[in-house]
């Protein structure tokens, strides 16, 4: 089935039977291993749902932006925020991130399977100009897979490679120094095993 991705679509995903569950996952183990070390500053979770890599981002000292385009997943992000004590360092924004466009440049700009209305692609090299000078990107996507069946893989309009992500960042301007495409099984629904195919980027951008 092919998805527009746009504000209805997340919506009625973020009003729908499966919001419980997507609302009470865990921050992405990817973005854990990536951050590392790296000096607190300010961050933008763009496609940020229900919050959990902002809010792990704020327990961490970060000064978060959380952007999604629907309003039900904000809603659960906010009540996640203030149980975990940080909503002071986290501002939730409603908006349309094909079109949004921030105010400023963050020290850290991340996205977790975030598929707006545009190409994958675009998207990933759109959210990477609002890094700032010195700053670092870090896109953990939904690896491609040349079958895409519906039951068991993203659609191909949702996912990327490696190689196709790292393309987009001009090498004068970033050094990468993560592109890998990892496998990790976790618990699905009713207890079964499930594995999730993921591209994972962290570059820097040049001072």
């Amino acid at each position: 089935m092919t998805h527009s991705f746009d504000k209805h679509y997340w919506d009625e995903t973020w009003s729908g039977e499966r919001a419980p569950a997507m609302s009470s996952g865990d921050p992405n183990p990817h973005l854990i291993n990536e951050v590392g070390s790296i000096a607190a500053g300010t961050a933008l979770d763009a496609g940020c749902g229900a919050g959990a890599e902002a809010i792990w981002l704020a327990t961490q000292g970060w000064e978060v932006t959380g952007v999604d385009v629907a309003d039900a997943a904000l809603g659960y992000a906010k009540d996640r925020a203030a149980a975990a004590g940080v909503s002071d360092r986290v501002r939730w924004v409603q908006a349309d991130l094909s079109t949004w466009e921030p105010d400023t440049r963050y020290d850290l700009v991340t996205t977790h399977y975030a598929h707006p209305a545009m190409g994958q692609l675009d998207f990933y090299e759109r959210i990477a100009s609002w890094v700032a000078p010195g700053g670092m990107l870090i896109i953990v996507g939904h690896l491609h897979h040349h079958r895409h069946d519906s039951d068991t893989h993203p659609p191909a309009a949702a996912s990327a490679t490696a190689a196709t992500i790292t393309d987009r960042l001009d090498s004068a301007i970033w050094e990468v120094i993560t592109a890998e495409e990892a496998h990790r099984s976790v618990i699905g629904p009713g207890g079964h095993p499930n594995t999730i195919d993921d591209v994972v980027v962290r570059a820097a951008r040049q001072p």
